[in-house]
């Protein structure tokens, strides 16, 4: 696939014959990465973090996630299976997580390593990490990738207080592919690690990692294609061995405000929905946040249950989750299996400047000043009939030559009468 060979790759496309022209992508989408052009949606690339709100909210389903189908994982010999705790809160009248994994390995798989497990070694990690002296308060979490990327893309200065401890599900992908490769003795391409995913973003991590080189991770499944692949098993399985690994505190990760719950600290704060993660984030930015020493942002609303890739309702998914819970222990594990230095980046997390007017500090400030002066003549309806997210928006399109100023329906409008009453005076 040419996907592997993308600088960056992103799991948000658009079928242009499926776009409409409407613009609820166009003001929903947090980084302005869309416009309108000729009737239909255009994805700027760079600005795309796949947090999959466009997806959400087009009418037509002309955004989809990009993500591998179940036929995969029959390209391995030995087939392996990371289901994200958010998968056990899809299936309704389910009470017992066994169920579920056993459709799984009905469905073709050899063997199942549970997510929360990693999230559980991860909590460890991160409790180690918050007692390091001088590292950059508050600590964002770096589990959800998309909020990763809005940060690296859109607040610069918060790149220093993102956690440097990989995610749960890379983690426990790299325990599944050592441990099988042990087991099987088989080489490690003749084994396939699949996430079963709530996210667009989790496909964008494994083909372009954050923080390390390469993901063990072979390929991810939407968790809504998943579904429907496992609902027919589900309702034939009787009895089910008793085989999953689940804790209270694992189960919580599916949720907003169970990773903060995990780490059992008091100055923590958790935000879910994309839009509210950037008003804290600005003001953490703006250091009006400085009392807590953990933020948990969450680009879904109410957590990964809320992911795009999901086929049940949020709210519903997240009180099965916590029904769930119930029936197991909350656990802490005390020292994290293999060490925290294992769990850290491999490379730095670095400020994208994507958002950057120009590429020297004099052309960018040419293009600021350009852009404040067409914005002035501006009517700052932020109506989207221009085809950008607001009227500042396309003056910055506009000042850097992307669009033009009769983009504007009202601008268009003052232009034709003005036309109109110069041809009226030319007929007198």
């Amino acid at each position: 696939m040419e996907k592997e060979n993308e600088k960056y790759f992103h799991s948000v496309s658009l079928d242009k014959e499926q776009c409409k022209g409407c613009t609820n992508c166009l003001k929903r989408c947090p980084t302005e990465a869309i416009r309108i052009r000729n009737g239909k949606a255009k994805i700027i690339k760079e600005r795309c973090i796949d947090c999959g709100e466009c997806i959400r909210v087009c009418p037509y389903h002309a955004k989809k996630a990009v993500t591998d189908s179940y036929e995969k994982i029959f390209d391995y010999t030995y087939k392996i299976a990371l289901p994200a705790p958010t998968l056990y809160g899809q299936f309704s009248k389910i009470k017992d997580i066994n169920v579920i994994l056993k459709a799984l390995k009905l469905l073709g798989f050899d063997e199942i390593y549970e997510v929360l497990t990693g999230a559980d070694i991860v909590s460890a990690a991160t409790r180690e990490y918050l007692k390091r002296p001088g590292i950059e308060k508050p600590v964002i979490n770096s589990a959800c990738p998309a909020v990763v990327r809005l940060i690296q893309i859109r607040f610069p200065n918060l790149v220093d207080h993102i956690l440097p401890i990989i995610s749960p599900v890379d983690c426990i992908a790299r325990e599944a592919k050592q441990s099988a490769m042990k087991k099987t003795g088989l080489p490690e391409e003749q084994i396939g690690v699949f996430f079963l995913s709530p996210c667009a973003a989790k496909m964008t991590s494994y083909i372009s990692p954050i923080g390390f080189e390469k993901s063990a991770i072979d390929g991810v499944i939407s968790i809504s294609d998943i579904f429907g692949e496992t609902a027919p098993f589900i309702t034939k399985i009787s009895d089910a061995e008793d085989v999953t690994k689940a804790t209270a505190t694992g189960l919580s990760w599916a949720v907003s405000g169970g990773e903060t719950e995990s780490l059992n600290i008091e100055k923590s704060i958790s935000v879910s929905g994309i839009q509210n993660v950037i008003q804290v984030l600005e003001e953490v930015e703006d250091e009006k946040i400085d009392d807590v020493d953990f933020v948990e942002c969450l680009a879904c609303t109410g957590g990964c249950v809320g992911g795009a890739l999901t086929v049940e309702n949020p709210f519903v998914a997240s009180a099965r989750i916590g029904q769930l819970a119930k029936n197991y222990d909350v656990a802490y594990v005390e020292k994290t299996q293999p060490g925290l230095s294992d769990l850290t980046f491999e490379k730095d997390v670095d400020f994208i400047p994507v958002m950057n007017l120009g590429k020297t500090m004099k052309e960018a400030m040419e293009i600021m000043h350009k852009t404040e002066e067409i914005y002035a003549t501006m009517p700052r309806l932020d109506c989207g009939s221009c085809g950008a997210p607001s009227c500042n928006a396309l003056s910055e399109d506009i000042a850097r030559g992307f669009a033009k100023e009769s983009d504007c329906i009202f601008k268009f409008k003052e232009k034709l009468n003005y036309l109109i009453n110069e041809m009226n005076q030319l007929d007198e």
